[in-house]
């Protein structure tokens, strides 16, 4: 079998199970070279018990639904690709967007998301380590429309975006996200609690102060929201939030309440 087929076959693979259909998706990750972005192998594979190194060099074992790491003394991995098919069909970017890209790694996801927003849109990709940020800036620098930073997405304000894309964890959405995103622009992050339990958020802002929020699938810390984040998630009821409020009101319908900010099943 071809590389090209291999890639072809882990283009459908991980889309399908990811739950979509969209071709143009299933195009980005078979166009994308991931082994350009994991740099030279063998490569660690992470597993729920910790590393397992592949046996050699051949890039087919990078094209297999499996989280690479990037820095494993970091525990910093270029994640699952069926969970980031999942999100991006969640999170639709549409040619010619503005796309914020939060924990960029190397830059394999956001090369994709270059692919779907196309040369009329562009890509801001944010990395708060200095040399992966390095890794990024050389992997992207073929794509005009990609521009990456090597700072942190919270320190200060944030261009205006059309989607958030984030691959960092939060315990609560942070407000300087939420500021930034255009009218019906979207916002997807690792809403995340204590222990390894979470959901993806995909908040949604309307034309006003409303945002309107779901969470697509389970999967700056504050102990007492990541706690809360936890007690949500095993108390279940996930699919029934709608809406994002930016305050601590008493509600009846709350998911989740944290500090200024609750996840409601009331409509936005």
């Amino acid at each position: 079998m071809s590389l090209e087929q291999q890639r072809d076959f882990y283009a459908a693979l991980v889309t399908a199970k990811g739950g979509s259909r969209d071709g143009a998706l299933r195009a980005a990750f078979a166009q994308t070279d991931r082994a350009h972005f994991a740099g030279p192998g063998p490569w660690k594979v992470y597993t729920p018990v910790g590393y397992i190194e592949t046996p050699g060099d051949d890039p087919s074992f990078l094209y297999q639904d499996v989280a690479v790491a990037l820095a494993p003394e970091r525990l910093i991995n270029n994640g699952e690709p069926s969970l980031h098919a999942r999100c991006l069909a969640a999170a639709a970017p549409k040619n010619g967007e503005t796309v914020l890209h939060v924990g960029a790694g190397t830059g394999y996801y956001t090369a994709l998301l270059a692919i779907l927003v196309g040369p009329r849109g562009s890509v801001v990709g944010y990395e708060i380590e200095a040399d992966l940020a390095e890794r990024a800036q050389v992997n992207l620098a073929g794509l005009a429309h990609v521009t990456i930073h090597a700072r942190s997405a919270l320190e200060e304000s944030l261009p205006p975006a059309d989607l958030i894309y984030v691959n960092a964890g939060a315990t609560h959405p942070p407000a300087v996200w939420l500021d930034a995103l255009n009218p019906d622009g979207r916002l997807i992050f690792p809403l995340s609690g204590t222990q390894g339990t979470g959901v993806m958020l995909l908040v949604t802002r309307g034309r006003g102060a409303s945002f309107a929020a779901r969470i697509p699938c389970i999967g700056a810390s504050d102990d007492a929201e990541a706690k809360a984040v936890t007690d949500a998630v095993m108390r279940g009821g996930h699919w029934a939030v709608r809406s994002l409020l930016r305050d601590d009101e008493p509600d009846a319908g709350a998911w989740l309440s944290g500090k200024g900010w609750r996840l409601s099943t009331a409509a936005p």
